[in-house]
């Protein structure tokens, strides 16, 4: 028979929990249970250390077939593999202490050959390697429930009139926009003749020239535009006299939505939540909706708006402030109210899944 690993990926399992795990599906099974009722039976018992569906339904075949011994039984006819139980263990246990450890650095320490390292990586362990994916902060558990805090809030509010909620509801945020900002890899792929060179380009970066961008939008469109020059300082009464502009800007875009009460959905940051702009809200009749710390995954302006627009930009060039934003400003304009209304709408499905994840960052809509 050959072997078939019985445990679980990313776990350190030792050789009595394969006998443990075998015997349990070899009860189960002359018992008359189903592979189907044997893994649910088992995933019960040992939660995330059970063996998986297709190793249960492999043993039941086994089983089925006339096997009767739980044991790793030699292959008759073929000469001793490299690959066996404790060798496998090994492997796993070095990978697990250290999750970087090359092929060939494995194969030296358990003493077989890097064909047989693979082999066992992908064929027993399945396991395979990845980057890190880049997230804005390592969330504590603290941080992760406020999260799911925020999230269930702002659901209950929208859950009991989603129409009324979206039609007060304005986000904004900031975010630099540079006078160059170098095309991404794929925006640079071109189509060549196999026996073409390759193109070549000269790596660039981000331009110094910058100015900061203010949004206050919502789902018809843009509210506000505010544009900032590089160094100057941003304070909280900066932040106030923004809020006061906003407040003349509905009574003339938006009629009707102080009377029913604006509710803005903005970032957490310091300034923004500093004692002078917080009296300001309040003294212009706006409600701060709840917003958990590092979660741009639940700011409309950091997952839908600035990246679409700054995809827009990059590979532009800009002479000066004024060029620049011009061109901020036709582009925020010229988008339909289906793109702005996408936006936020999104927020709803981000505040379930968030609340589904454990308050965990959440990848896509």
């Amino acid at each position: 028979m050959s072997h078939i690993p019985c445990f679980p990926e990313n776990k350190t399992v030792s050789y009595i929990n394969f006998l443990e795990y075998r015997a349990v599906i070899k009860f189960l099974y002359l018992k008359g249970h189903t592979p189907k009722e044997t893994f649910d039976e088992m995933k019960k018992v040992y939660g995330d250390d059970s063996p998986s569906y297709d190793v249960v339904k492999n043993w039941h075949r086994q089983f089925k077939c006339g096997r009767t011994s739980v044991q790793t039984a030699p292959i008759p006819g073929r000469p001793h593999s490299a690959i066996d139980e404790h060798t496998i263990q090994q492997v796993e246990v070095a990978i697990l202490e250290n999750s970087r450890v090359t092929v060939r650095h494995l194969a030296q320490n358990v003493k077989i050959s890097v064909g047989s390292v693979e082999k066992i990586i992908q064929d027993h362990l399945h396991m395979h390697k990845i980057s890190s994916r880049w997230v804005p902060q390592l969330l504590t558990p603290f941080q992760k429930q406020e999260r799911v805090k925020c999230s269930q809030a702002l659901l209950t509010m929208c859950h009991e009139n989603q129409e009324d909620f979206f039609n007060r509801l304005i986000t904004w945020d900031e975010s630099w926009v540079h006078h160059y900002d170098p095309e991404t890899k794929v925006q640079l792929m071109q189509w060549k003749h196999h026996d073409s060179p390759p193109p070549k380009k000269a790596c660039a970066q981000l331009s110094a020239g910058k100015v900061m961008l203010t949004v206050f939008w919502d789902q018809h469109g843009v509210v506000l535009m505010d544009f900032l020059a590089k160094g100057t300082m941003i304070t909280g009464a900066y932040y106030a006299s923004l809020l006061r502009k906003l407040r003349e800007a509905i009574k003339t875009n938006r009629r009707g939505m102080l009377n029913k009460g604006a509710r803005l959905l903005q970032d957490s940051a310091p300034v923004q939540n500093s004692h002078v702009a917080q009296m300001e809200a309040c003294s212009c009749g706006f409600e701060i909706l709840p917003h958990p710390p590092y979660s741009p995954d639940l700011a409309p302006s950091d997952f839908h708006l600035f990246p679409t627009m700054k995809l827009f930009l990059k590979g532009k060039h800009f002479s000066d402030d004024e060029t620049l934003i011009s061109e901020v400003t036709t582009w925020l304009l010229e988008q339909p109210a289906d793109f702005y209304k996408r936006g936020v709408y999104s927020c709803l499905k981000r505040w379930e899944k968030c609340v589904s994840l454990g308050g965990s960052y959440v990848e896509k809509d």
